[in-house]
């Protein structure tokens, strides 16, 4: 059985240079200390990979004339070798160094396996002023493949699992049929898995109860500080039920890689302390008649974090709660008080606002009083104030006699700086004792990996004289390599959806006349499904939502008309809308390939009725660039590119002709239903 102690679980087995050579974090295999010759070379080498080497506290003081690192096979170093790059990837002269620290990777493919030396080598005077041998037989660091994952219950399999690197493990064709009721990731000491142990977040970094898993090759992260040696068995573990459902047991000493993965460490003031999430914490204290909330969260300078109590007694749900918005802008920090009503941003419906929307703008008022904030390594922390049993009828009360279920989100903010659909949210209840008898601890130090930019999925575009009839209906924005990649805006969590394209590009031409047909809903007391179609120079849209002073600036194209009471929309129709079956997760979007894959896994409904039909004839008074939007939502329609002739478009066509006629025939099927 391991200890917890890094100190021992960082002795590994091999011969007396390959161990550690202090107590820190573990950084790889020890080669030992560099021999120094000349101009104060110094410093200790370890081995992170196959291919790599760390200089710890590495020293030079640069006076050499033509000074490389250096490396060879031969006996010992001289001109038969060969240059390996700095840090910065460069074969320049040295400059001078003190007490650096860095890593260095050996040149085409080379491995720590094919040489016999590494030095700092003058190539003008041939001398070499430190270096170090690699021994005979020397095993650099690599993943490790250990046993299969042991199945006890609940059809958990997988193939042989890998320890990628100190806090990384790879379970390759995991099964698991999701159906226990709180199973979780779940490491710990001590000889077989137990209910005393550590959540593992999932590969999305949720602490949600695992889902149903086929066949899937996942990657998991070791919480916080820990890392595999200080572990001695990984499980799928249910705490309902304290059973272990399928585990590994893991080796002592493993040659692994160190990990990449930066530890941030972050105090919490407050006694009580959940993570919600791998990049959210909350924190609180209740003292009298109030309640001090921190919130620390892994997020954007442009993200938001929300938090707050449930909007049912009996489950965590959005719809109905109370929750404070937090984000800072700036030097500012804000925590606003919010009040859910409809899954969709803040609109005006028939004179009034819902949605998610500043309690001061639905008849309440903003009762959270702001404490601190700060941006420390890219985290948001802010921290505010709220009585207990708040005067605002909207609030709700914080109990202290008995749990109560909470909500959390991240998210983007939009242009006006208010919360647009969130990227990260729990799928599962959670409840919170928010007056516990003894202080409640499960958060664990954040942690940051070089973020891997996934592509965009390519862009819709329509570019086909021959289409002059066009079918809108409304279905999901897909997650952030979909609407908010291409189009660089945030999203509402729904987008119009253009003869079966995901806000597509159009190109239109000057002097001819197309017919929008319109299904996106008429019923104007629905916040998130009343969406007619307006055509304006505004990139966002939501033109309902604007004041008099913005709506000014903006050209309305069409689908608007002005009255008495201000502008009103011109053109609705019966709903259709694409949305995920109830099996589905909306926020694992961003593993199809492609818009084509995600929309086969959709389901259209559509009302009854005939759609609204807008129709346009752009002329030569037309920008070359307009927008399709929302005339009560933002961010949910893209460009019209606006021609001469069809010959003007540049980029090289991406015409999806045969899913556009595919789609409309589809579409018109389905109205055809319902009439």
């Amino acid at each position: 059985m391991k200890c917890l102690s890094v100190v021992l679980c960082l002795v590994f087995t091999f011969s007396p240079g390959s161990t550690q050579e202090d107590d820190g974090p573990y950084k790889g295999k020890f080669l030992g200390k560099l021999n120094s010759y000349h101009h104060q070379v110094s410093g200790d080498v370890y081995a992170v990979d196959e291919y790599t080497l760390l200089l710890k506290s590495f020293s030079y003081d640069g006076n050499g004339a033509d000074t490389f690192f250096w490396a060879g096979a031969a006996n010992r170093p001289g001109p038969q070798g060969f240059i390996v790059t700095d840090e910065h990837g460069k074969t320049n002269v040295l400059d001078r160094y003190f007490n650096k620290d860095f890593t260095l990777t050996l040149p085409d493919q080379k491995k720590i396996t094919d040489i016999k030396w590494f030095a700092i080598y003058d190539i003008w005077s041939q001398n070499t002023f430190g270096d170090i041998y690699i021994p005979e037989e020397f095993e650099p660091p690599t993943k490790q493949r250990i046993s299969q994952l042991i199945s006890k219950k609940n059809s958990i399999s997988s193939d042989v699992v890998e320890i990628l690197d100190a806090k990384r493990i790879q379970l390759k064709d995991f099964i698991y049929d999701g159906k226990a009721k709180e199973a979780y990731f779940w490491v710990g000491v001590g000889p077989q898995p137990a209910s005393k142990g550590f959540k593992v977040p999932d590969e999305y970094g949720y602490l949600d109860p695992l889902r149903q898993y086929k066949n899937e090759t996942i990657i998991v992260e070791i919480p916080g500080d820990l890392t595999i040696f200080d572990l001695d068995w990984f499980s799928v573990f249910d705490l309902a039920t304290h059973e272990n459902l399928g585990s590994i047991l893991i080796p002592e000493a493993l040659n692994v890689p160190p990990s990449l993965i930066k530890i941030i460490p972050h105090k919490n003031d407050l006694p009580n302390c959940v993570q919600l999430h791998k990049d959210l914490q909350v924190s609180w204290e209740i003292f009298g008649p109030a309640v001090t909330i921190q919130l620390a969260g892994q997020v954007g300078e442009d993200e938001y974090m929300a938090f707050g109590l449930s909007g049912s007694p009996d489950s965590s749900q959005m719809i109905g709660s109370d929750v404070a918005v937090s984000y800072i802008d700036g030097y500012r920090g804000f925590a606003t008080d919010y009040n859910i009503t409809a899954l969709s941003p803040c609109v005006k419906v028939l004179g009034q606002y819902k949605g998610v929307c500043k309690d001061d703008m639905v008849g309440g008022q903003d009762t959270n009083q702001m404490n601190t904030a700060v941006r420390e390594n890219g985290i948001n922390i802010i921290t505010y104030r709220r009585q207990l049993i708040s005067p605002d009828h909207g609030d709700k009360e914080y109990p202290t006699d008995a749990p109560a279920y909470i909500v959390w989100a991240i998210g983007k903010l939009d242009q006006n700086k208010e919360p647009a659909f969130h990227d990260y949210y729990p799928k599962h209840d959670i409840k919170i004792e928010f007056m516990p008898k003894e202080p409640i601890k499960t958060c664990f130090s954040f942690t940051k990996t070089e973020e891997i930019v996934q592509e965009p999925w390519p862009k819709g575009q329509i570019y086909d004289r021959t289409i002059r009839v066009f079918n809108a209906y409304i279905g999901p924005s897909g997650g952030k390599r979909a609407y908010q990649a291409i189009t660089k805006h945030t999203t509402a969590g729904v987008s119009w959806y253009i003869n079966g394209l995901m806000a597509p590009e159009l190109w239109l031409r000057r002097g001819l006349t197309y017919g929008f047909r319109v299904f996106g809903g008429n019923n104007p007391h629905s916040a998130e499904y009343y969406h007619p179609l307006i055509i304006t120079d505004d990139p966002y849209g939501g033109f309902d939502k604007l004041t008099e002073e913005q709506q000014s600036k903006i050209r309305v194209l069409a689908g608007v008309e002005y009255t008495r009471r201000g502008p009103r929309a011109t053109v609705t129709g019966p709903l259709c809308v694409s949305s995920h079956k109830p099996t589905e997760d909306r926020r694992l979007d961003d593993t199809f390939l492609n818009f084509k894959k995600l929309n086969r896994t959709l389901i259209t409904t559509c009302e009854s009725g005939d759609p609204g039909i807008l129709e346009i004839t752009p002329n030569s008074s037309w920008p070359d660039t307009v927008y399709y939007n929302s005339f009560t939502q933002s961010n949910m329609g893209w460009k019209i590119h606006i021609v001469d002739t069809y010959s003007q478009r540049n980029e090289a066509p991406q015409i999806f002709i045969t899913l556009n006629v595919i789609s409309t025939i589809l579409l018109a099927f389905c109205v055809k239903q319902f009439l």
